[in-house]
């Protein structure tokens, strides 16, 4: 056992929730992806306080993740620290005319659909088939079907790596499409999130959450490894329809392939590495820019080191 494996043994349970060079391809859904030093989960905020104390003392880099869905892991993996905040309470609050749900950034958006539906709260549908965690949602304004995360927030809390934690407001949270002010802000750990919805009927619920699931069935590509939308969207284009025209459904490198199905997803086939899919990345941006003269944006989110 090295000496930081000593400092959190005291602090976690190092059986369940540390793993040395834990490829990170167990913790993305492009399941690709170099090892991270330590993996390491947890599963309060206070066990959150003591790792990032930990992190501080010894100066080791930390790298905070959720359920990976939106994240490409390069093949040299990732130094330091990857902590998984594994948070999943909530709480619910009911008026007379609206319910307010405090939820803890890792619980992920499926889960908080399920409740919603079980307690009969309207206004979550959307958010039923996006995958990632409540914390991720936040960070990058997730939306499906015309509405975003900036609908429905009220506040969110956060903690900064030296262990403070405070709150933002609707407004502070500067959301934009895919954006957020989490996007750039430095050292901030989403600990939880306050969002205000309504009352529902479960059968309505139910009927919506359904025909959102069949639209993401026929249009996306839920069989294959991806990390959902691979580009940005833009003001003026769909990007989408430009890699379409480009021709480029279909083309590959290697196992890494834009989707038949929709040419904003890039794929995993099988076998793909991380080098491929940026690869593949790279020619879409090159191509597009090539024909429209239209620089595309990532929407995905590229961390690690080169291998």
């Amino acid at each position: 056992m090295d000496d930081i494996e000593k400092l959190l043994q005291n602090v976690i349970n190092v059986n369940k929730q540390l793993f040395k060079d834990e490829p990170m391809s167990k913790h993305t859904s492009f399941r690709v992806g170099g090892p991270a030093d330590y993996f390491i989960i947890v599963n309060s905020i206070q066990e959150l306080k003591d790792v990032l104390k930990i992190a501080k003392t010894k100066n080791i880099p930390i790298t905070i993740v959720g359920n990976g869905t939106n994240l490409l892991v390069r093949e040299g993996g990732i130094r330091g620290f990857v902590i998984k905040p594994n948070l999943n309470n909530f709480k619910i609050k009911r008026s007379s005319n609206e319910i307010i749900i405090t939820v803890e950034s890792g619980m992920s958006l499926s889960a908080l659909s399920v409740i919603a539906e079980k307690e009969e709260i309207a206004g979550l549908e959307f958010i039923s088939g996006i995958p990632g965690t409540i914390g991720g949602a936040i960070r990058m304004n997730a939306g499906a079907y015309g509405k975003e995360m900036k609908d429905i927030v009220v506040k969110t809390r956060y903690i900064t790596y030296d262990g403070k934690i405070k709150k933002l407001n609707l407004e502070e949270h500067n959301f934009n499409y895919r954006y957020s002010i989490f996007s750039e802000l430095k050292e901030a750990i989403i600990i939880d999130t306050t969002i205000k919805t309504e009352k529902g009927i479960r059968k309505d619920i139910n009927e919506k959450v359904n025909e959102f699931s069949k639209a993401r069935k026929e249009k996306q590509p839920l069989e294959y490894p991806n990390a959902g939308s691979t580009f940005k969207r833009k003001d003026g284009y769909i990007t989408a329809k430009l890699i379409d025209e480009c021709g480029l459904k279909g083309y590959n490198i290697g196992d890494a392939e834009v989707s038949t199905k929709h040419a904003g997803f890039v794929i995993n086939k099988g076998k793909a590495s991380a080098d491929d899919i940026l690869n593949l990345v790279k020619y879409i941006q090159k191509e597009v820019k090539n024909k429209f003269d239209i620089d595309i944006e990532l929407e995905i989110i590229v961390l690690g080191d080169e291998k």
